[in-house]
């Protein structure tokens, strides 16, 4: 018998041994690219909860699920505030806004994108994103290739992270170039 199997039965036989979570805890299994996981609407791809502040974050498909060629975020509740102006030095970050109106500038351009826009952050070039307009902004994010990514998210979106100075960014191939943008 398999041990994930193993696990799911040993946990419905014996509820009491605390097994329940653990053996339907998919962070303990190893994903491997070309394995199907559907991620439902609202739903992170872990059962996990991630916030930035300004927004709620679901992650959406792992780097370990695509050889670390993508790593796809969603962003909810995207409210005032976004991150200060940076660039990646080895990924292009895709954006696709879902809802609301967003406040995207990359280099020195400026653009509001609505529902169904999109716009690419390529590699090496300053970029930055602040919701605007009356409601909550929900984009989709993707990191390609996925880079470090993820981590910098992990210890990011958690109550009370770290100081984000310039040398924090630098540790996940990130530099931080200016402040966010501000609302008008």
């Amino acid at each position: 018998m398999k041990r994930r199997s193993f696990l799911k039965t040993a946990a419905a036989l014996f509820p009491a041994a605390g097994l329940q979570s653990f053996a339907l805890d998919e962070t303990h299994t190893s994903s491997s690219p070309g394995q199907i996981h559907l991620v439902p609407n609202g739903q992170d791809r872990l059962g996990e909860s991630h916030s930035r502040g300004y927004s709620a974050i679901l992650f959406k498909v792992l780097p370990r699920e695509t050889s670390g060629n993508l790593f796809v975020i969603e962003h909810h509740n995207l409210m005032k505030g976004g991150p200060p102006l940076h660039l990646h030095l080895h990924q292009e970050e895709y954006f696709y806004v879902m809802e609301g109106e967003v406040l995207f500038q990359i280099g020195d351009t400026r653009r509001t994108l609505h529902s169904g826009d999109s716009i690419l952050g390529p590699r090496n070039i300053p970029h930055t994103f602040l919701p605007v307009g009356g409601r909550p902004g929900r984009m989709l994010i993707a990191f390609s290739p996925a880079g470090k990514m993820e981590q910098f998210f992990r210890d990011t979106a958690i109550p009370n992270p770290p100081m984000q100075d310039a040398a924090f960014f630098r540790r996940y191939e990130v530099e931080l170039v200016g402040p966010a943008l501000k609302a008008d």
